[in-house]
């Protein structure tokens, strides 16, 4: 009954990054195969596009310092999302507030779906150019080691594109476009979990306050 009641608490959570995580590499693979670099697919007219790009660095299409600085970084984001996933074993395990939990296993799947890119992309994909797709599993060989992948990136949502107006202050009369980055849907899930733990962080900690109350309380009374 206890080890039943344990493992009741990851069903969700587990849920949860098995979902992202498949929709991201399935998103992604898709890509690889189907689209050469810079190509677009509109899916709402010119507001959201599928565009492929690939990024050596960080969320967003931030570079990071050569091939070295690209294997410090997997190798960086490795040791976090262990951490990530240790700290999500305990939280589940000490009953901390689901909702939490949950936004956490965003962060871990959206942590982990970027490690996958960047680990194994170069060693089981070729390469994709502006005028050729990428092979899986291609005859040579991938187009880089392990480690040395670069992560694939389609989600674009030019919103707003215009000129700033020429009384604004460094960026006068400059062409400005809202939202500039493209990104992919690890990025994405990490972004939503930060988001709604700064959001309903009174909720998720009242808890943890309540039960550190609660437990001072029995050692007073003991």
């Amino acid at each position: 009954m206890g080890h039943h009641f344990f493992m009741k608490g990851y069903n969700k959570p587990l849920l949860l990054i098995g979902l992202v995580l498949f929709i991201d590499q399935a998103s992604k693979i898709w890509v690889k195969l189907n689209m050469t670099i810079g190509q677009d697919f509109k899916v709402l007219g010119n507001k959201f596009l599928i565009h492929f790009i690939e990024n050596n660095g960080m969320a967003y299409g931030l570079e990071f310092g050569g091939e070295m600085g690209k294997l410090f970084l997997t190798l960086f984001r490795i040791i976090a999302v262990c951490g990530i996933g240790y700290g999500l074993h305990y939280m589940v395990k000490h009953k901390y507030h689901r909702g939490f939990i949950l936004n956490v296993a965003l962060i871990f799947a959206g942590a982990l779906g970027n490690i996958i890119d960047s680990t194994l992309y170069g060693v089981i994909f070729s390469e994709s150019t502006f005028y050729t797709k990428a092979a899986l599993f291609p005859d040579g060989g991938g187009y880089s080691s392990l480690f040395h992948g670069k992560v694939v990136d389609m989600l674009y949502f030019p919103l707003i594109e215009g000129n700033f107006p020429s009384w604004v202050p460094f960026w006068g009369g400059e062409h400005f476009l809202f939202f500039r980055p493209v990104f992919n849907i690890a990025d994405s899930a990490i972004s939503v979990g930060v988001f709604l733990i700064l959001l309903f962080q009174k909720s998720y900690f009242k808890q943890e306050h309540e039960l550190v109350e609660s437990k001072n309380s029995e050692v007073i009374e003991d």
